[in-house]
């Protein structure tokens, strides 16, 4: 990863964010992240996943959809699937959207496991708010203001790859 001289780089090749159903939070992050590091000229590969199987096999959800839409990030082809153990040996960095999903994943079995685990917004020195709302059982407005706070956490990630 290029860093422009100004600090280190921190080396990370593949990236999976982490919410409950991954009908949200995490496709809509997995969407930005993606957009915005090929933006970026940053080699990094993104996934997403949810630490429950409720959703596994659905797409996104449609509220969501209209509001990346909306702001230029495409999540129809999104189809749900659940974290497992080996996801912490085949990924860099593990970025869950809230302290519930941290505990969950904390939870996994992995011997191996190679993944640096920590909070999205945290971990993207974003704040507040330290978890990121989950906007499932509110109103509208919750997956634009989802949309607005995935922006804010994306640019401190790549701002966070590129200079440590």
């Amino acid at each position: 990863m290029p860093n422009n001289g100004c600090a280190r780089s921190i080396d990370m090749q593949r990236i999976l964010f982490v919410c409950l159903g991954n009908i949200c939070r995490s496709p809509l992050v997995e969407a930005v992240a993606r957009h915005e590091l090929i933006r970026a000229g940053l080699d990094v590969t993104v996934a997403s996943c949810g630490t429950g199987a409720w959703h596994a096999g659905s797409g996104a959800d449609p509220r969501m959809c209209a509001a990346a839409a909306w702001a230029g990030y495409d999540l129809t082809a999104h189809q749900a699937r659940q974290i497992q153990a080996d996801d912490l040996k085949l990924n860099d960095l593990v970025l869950v959207m809230d302290r519930d999903n941290l505990r969950d994943v904390s939870r996994l079995d992995c011997a191996q496991a190679k993944a640096e685990v920590g909070l999205f917004l945290d971990w993207a020195r974003v704040s507040p708010p330290l978890d990121f709302p989950d906007p499932y059982y509110g109103a509208r407005a919750g997956f634009t203001e989802a949309v607005a706070l995935a922006e804010r956490g994306v640019a401190g990630l790549i701002r966070r790859l590129r200079f440590g």
